[in-house]
């Protein structure tokens, strides 16, 4: 009796930068056991949801900073939409907040973008076999955040912004309206009121004086044009 073969993975993959997507599916497209596909990719959280709502993927690749968003944000709006999709943050930042974030945005996995290429495909399956995928050191410190109540307040709250984000905010931290701050960048003024709507969303504020203050506090450098 001839062996039924192994039904193919599909994939989405979402990361900002077309190259790096570009070596995830030159990784992946040698994969036999199981076949492994992408059907859709996507650089913004908007058409990430869109493309996994159209295209229903088994497993999504996701990285945390996009244009428009979070791959947190991101990660939630697919499971809204998809609950049955497996979720993988894949990202250059080794940071507990983030994993910490990723596990309550209901994500399935936590990988370095250093991983390799054997490590990244076994990952993958085992994600889409129903286990999770974070290293033993990270799940503890995780779970000891998860049982204080939350993430840790640090510096690494300003770096989830965009570029665009990051560019505002300094603005705004200089004292600047938001027409000024328009004026400055060269946008509309509602389109620099949406860019802080993001920012106090990520930074969990709820006032521009907030928002401010953290750039301030963490001293972060204004951003190159």
């Amino acid at each position: 009796m001839t062996a039924t073969a192994p039904r193919t993975l599909t994939l989405m993959l979402v990361d900002d930068s077309e190259l790096v997507r570009r070596g995830i599916t030159a990784v992946l497209a040698g994969e036999t056991n199981p076949p492994m596909e992408i059907v859709a990719e996507a650089g913004t959280v908007a058409d990430a949801v869109a493309e996994c709502a159209r295209t229903r993927p088994d497993v999504v690749l996701l990285d945390i900073r996009l244009p428009d968003g979070t791959g947190f944000d991101a990660c939630r709006r697919i499971l809204e939409e998809a609950p049955g999709t497996r979720v993988i943050m894949l990202t250059s930042y080794s940071n507990d907040n983030f994993v910490y974030e990723a596990v309550t945005a209901g994500a399935h996995g936590y990988l370095m973008k250093e991983i390799n290429p054997s490590g990244l495909v076994r990952a993958i399956q085992d994600v889409a076999a129903g286990r999770s995928i974070l290293d033993s050191e990270a799940t503890g410190r995780v779970l000891r955040m998860l049982r204080g109540g939350g993430a840790t307040e640090s510096a690494s709250d300003i770096s989830i912004l965009s570029h665009q984000e990051r560019r505002v905010l300094a603005l705004v931290a200089e004292g600047l309206t938001n027409k000024e701050v328009g004026d400055r960048l060269a946008l509309a003024e509602n389109t620099v009121k949406n860019y802080l709507v993001n920012v106090f969303e990520k930074l969990k504020v709820k006032r521009r004086a907030q928002a401010a203050a953290m750039w301030v506090q963490q001293s972060a450098p204004p951003p190159k044009p």
